[in-house]
């Protein structure tokens, strides 16, 4: 017999001996007679005087659990119909592992290294200041997520398809607590093994996984893909293609308005990325520095509409690391990520607003391309008043509040460096505003969050596309080649691991459905 039951813990009880005694009380019976519990889901409540832990159950009486077997169930597809996938982040491997299953041969091929060799490129960014095109933090095998952060929290409302993107990394080697957490996470340390277990099941199946394999010429015929060009000089024939490149992968949309292939200018965010010492954010959230050996660093998510636009936090950090993730010499930009057991001293966040097709009017000579040019411009902006070099422009939180340099700046997590800079001189009026407007407002939500020992690290540029590929709804197809599919974050159509993973299985999906011939 099977129940399903809800408890509260305090955090120093929350371990199965209790977990099993708690329950058994509730549902009246010996605790000899519950053979197994299942988190179904856990999450903590901080917002009483002390925080707990709220779980619910499934409860096994008398009997066992069910064995859980998420593997996925491939097909050999050495000779079946190909599908060129453009981009081996968590959309390409996802329509990759998709394609498996459904009878599709999936070629992917990345601009980056594999996972092992980008190491190398990321260590070059922070010690050396050398920004690697090809590879860095944002292009290489398994994408931007696979050393910034492994969060795999999502808004997306489609429940079942987020469980089956959990229930697939489980199956590559995460932890099933991820199945259960109400904000689940794998780490920057564990990510790399489950990326690669993935590849090697597509490569083990019949697809192929290609490196250092840049697409620099989409091949269109009477309106309907052919192949595509790897490296100037390789082609690679198919009328399957899945445009998987991420958000910053500026040359994809340069090259699809030279072609004259549409795309369009898509609203998105900038800001900075704040720092606090994880034990502010602690005291805050819990009440206390001293969370213990029980909870876990706290997070936090803000957001607030300023009446002229909205303010919010992205990509919140807790026990992270802050990282310089330029995808070109002459640029800065910053991103967050924590490992799994998220135990550095500090917690970060960007916390951005938006920029709106109004923003960007000086460069509507840029046409769908006029955001992307105002974001390069305050990246260039940004590497300048840094020196020229990865380490980029800083300030104290109530000091940028109060219109002043900050003179002297605390330690920081970002590795490259952080120099003393009015933010004021290197982000625009109306981001600065609205900053100001907001931090007032999580003052107010988060008493101590204004705090002079919190630093503000510019820019926070990259949340999202500033471009969109349009496609059809109903086919997924752009909406004027066939056969080209454009997906995930650099499409404008998703945001993180989870919904970019989704939307790559989509992709496959769609061809299956619509292109049976």
């Amino acid at each position: 017999m099977q129940k399903e039951i809800e408890i509260n813990l305090p955090p120093h009880k929350n371990d199965i001996e209790n977990i099993t005694r708690i329950s058994a009380s509730v549902l009246k019976i010996d605790p000899e007679r519950i053979n197994a519990i299942q988190i179904v889901k856990r999450s903590i409540d901080a917002r009483k005087t002390k925080p707990f832990y709220k779980l619910r159950l499934a409860i096994f009486i008398d009997e066992d659990a069910p064995e859980n077997d998420f593997s996925p169930k491939f097909q050999d597809v050495s000779d079946a119909k190909q599908v060129l996938i453009i981009g081996a982040g968590p959309a390409g491997l996802f329509a990759g592992i998709k394609a498996l299953e459904l009878g599709l041969k999936p070629i992917i091929v990345d601009r980056g290294k594999e996972v092992k060799s980008r190491r190398r490129d990321l260590a070059a960014i922070n010690k050396e200041h050398i920004v690697n095109p090809e590879s860095n933090y944002c292009f290489g095998e398994g994408g931007a997520g696979t050393y910034s952060d492994g969060k795999l929290y999502t808004r997306s409302k489609k429940r079942g398809d987020v469980r089956n993107v959990l229930e697939t990394l489980v199956a590559f080697g995460a932890d099933s607590d991820i199945l259960a957490d109400a904000h689940p996470h794998i780490g920057t340390n564990k990510l790399p093994q489950i990326i690669v277990a993935m590849r090697e099941a597509i490569i083990n199946n019949g697809g192929e996984v290609h490196f250092d394999s840049k697409m620099t010429d989409l091949l269109v015929e009477d309106n309907e893909v052919q192949g595509i060009v790897i490296n100037e000089t390789k082609t690679l024939k198919s009328n399957l293609v899945i445009l998987a490149t991420g958000h910053s992968a500026r040359d994809i949309y340069y090259l699809l308005d030279k072609k004259k292939i549409a795309i369009e200018f898509k609203p998105f965010a900038m800001g900075v990325r704040v720092e606090h010492p994880q034990q502010f954010i602690d005291s805050i959230q819990y009440k206390t520095a001293d969370r213990g050996e029980f909870l876990p660093p706290s997070s936090y998510q803000l957001v607030c509409n300023t009446k002229e636009r909205g303010v919010f936090s992205f990509c919140m950090c807790p026990g992270g690391i802050i990282a310089p993730c330029a995808t070109a010499p002459g640029e800065v930009v910053t991103n967050g990520w924590s490992p799994s057991k998220r135990n550095n001293p500090y917690a970060n966040s960007g916390i951005v607003t938006e920029v709106k097709e109004s923003d960007v009017s000086d460069y509507s000579h840029a046409g769908a391309l006029k955001g992307l040019k105002f974001q390069e411009k305050v990246e260039k902006k940004c590497w300048e008043a840094g020196g020229k070099t990865q380490a980029i422009p800083a300030q104290r939180l109530v000091d940028f509040m109060q219109d002043r340099k900050s003179a002297d700046l605390p330690a920081s997590s970002y590795i490259p460096g952080i120099k003393s800079v009015e933010l004021k001189e290197v982000l625009p009026d109306f981001i600065i505003r609205n900053l100001r407007k907001a931090f007032l407002e999580f003052e107010k939500r988060m008493t101590g969050y204004l705090t002079n020992d919190a630093v503000l690290h510019a820019p926070e540029s990259r949340t999202s596309s500033p471009v969109r590929i349009p496609r059809d709804k109903e086919t997924f197809e752009h909406i004027e080649v066939k056969g080209l599919y454009p997906c995930a974050e650099g499409a404008g159509y998703a945001g993180g691991i989870v919904s970019a993973a989704i939307d790559g299985q989509k992709c496959i999906e769609k061809i299956m459905e619509f292109k049976q011939d």
